[in-house]
């Protein structure tokens, strides 16, 4: 079979360096640290990034993706708006604060950056069916990918998610398959399936697809970058589920860095997480280098997971760029998804108030410099969880259809 990834030209682990073959595996078999992809890049320009499409591919001389990636059937997700978020800035003290809105990606949340990529890897490997965990907005990403693609899609998630996210994963068509558990045991399931005869030729895009779909984040990096000018942010808060967005920011600013399309000015990465349960925000604060699982206990259900993967190497580099890691609690989700809608008329999904909840916290608490240009990301649509704000819909007052009514009201 010949495999054409682009600038990849290896797996290597995180934890012992060993490089293997580009493949279909996730784990090293020295040190079962976990793998990803390692690149040779030749001579990259911003004129060349520039004159690409206006979606990631104008990326893919930075991606696992042949170079003829834009041609293919693909969701061709990607840039999405950078707000100029002064109205919230100016609520937070806050003097150049935007968001990145990844809200306005095809179904409307930032996995379809990463599915994108891991459509690509699915195609090298002659894989026939697209399947994935999911605590909601990954599903959807996969099955209208593999819809667009051609491919077959099963995906897993628990029973319990939020029907919007359950109604967009079945439209696409493919197979839903909904396990009593957490995201935790489904994703333990998809593990074993992996090993078993019927999950032969599957890619599971966060599994045995992982080092290449985990690359999609790195697009993040890349449009906030090139939006602000060629500049990194001075500080950047970020959710955290399994904690690979943040760390493959992390290596997009730092790729940028190496390659000479940004100065290398320092800049401060701030994790965000839900309060029910948040293991990285717990090992943070108590100054621990290992991430204890837990239960998740939250509305926001897409970060829900209690054994976050990248959960170490997020701590890292919190500490590594002088950020840090903060947690807020479900009314404080609510408020503030809240205040980013009436700010700047952005509607966000639970995840998308953690973020601005902690931003929130940590601009309260002095822990953001005021002055310093700062991201913030909304990486999902709120209409996918709306029972958050349920009781906010209904009218704020109901009159008779006369002046006089509405006089009286006023």
């Amino acid at each position: 079979m010949s495999l054409d990834f682009g600038p990849a030209v290896a797996l290597s682990c995180r934890e012992c360096g060993t490089r293997y073959p580009l493949g279909p595996s996730f784990a090293c078999l020295e040190c079962f640290g976990p793998l990803e992809a390692a690149y040779s890049f030749g001579r990259v320009t911003r004129a060349d990034i520039e004159s690409g499409p206006a979606n990631i591919w104008r990326y893919r001389s930075l991606l696992p993706v042949p170079a003829d990636v834009a041609s293919k059937p693909n969701m061709n997700p990607g840039w999405t708006k950078l707000v100029k978020a002064g109205n919230l800035g100016k609520a937070l003290g806050l003097k150049s604060l935007y968001v990145k809105d990844d809200s306005g990606n095809p179904t409307h949340s930032f996995k379809d950056r990463v599915v994108a990529i891991a459509v690509e890897a699915a195609r090298n490997f002659g894989f026939h069916t697209l399947s994935c965990s999911s605590t909601g907005n990954l599903a959807g990403a996969v099955t209208a990918a593999a819809a667009r693609a051609g491919l077959d899609a099963c995906v897993f998630i628990p029973a319990d998610l939020e029907e919007a996210k359950i109604a967009m994963a079945r439209v696409f068509g493919g197979k839903l398959i909904g396990i009593e558990g957490t995201y935790d045991e489904v994703n333990r399931f998809c593990s074993e399936l992996i090993g078993d005869p019927l999950g032969d030729k599957w890619g599971f895009v966060n599994v045995n697809l992982r080092p290449y779909y985990a690359e999609g984040s790195k697009t993040l990096a890349y449009e906030i970058a090139e939006q602000l000018g060629w500049r990194l942010p001075e500080q950047i808060v970020i959710p955290i589920a399994s904690g690979s967005q943040l760390t493959k920011i992390d290596k997009g600013f730092k790729e940028l860095i190496a390659l000479g399309l940004v100065e290398d000015t320092p800049y401060k990465v701030f994790g965000a997480q839900a309060a029910g349960r948040s293991p990285v925000s717990t090992a943070y604060k108590a100054g621990h280098d290992v991430v204890q699982p837990v239960k998740p206990d939250t509305i926001a259900k897409s970060l829900a997971i209690g054994n976050p993967a990248d959960g170490p190497y997020v701590l890292d580099i919190a500490r590594r760029t002088g950020g840090g890691v903060e947690d807020v609690t479900d009314p404080e989700i609510v408020a503030a998804i809240r205040l980013l809608a009436s700010t700047e008329g952005i509607f966000a999904e639970t995840a998308g108030g953690v973020t601005v909840g902690v931003l929130k916290k940590l601009a309260e608490t002095g822990r953001l410099d005021p002055e310093a240009e700062t991201v913030v990301l909304n990486t999902g649509d709120g209409l996918k969880t709306l029972d958050a704000i349920s009781d906010g819909a209904r009218p704020t007052t109901v009159i008779r259809p006369s002046l006089d009514a509405f006089r009286a009201t006023v």
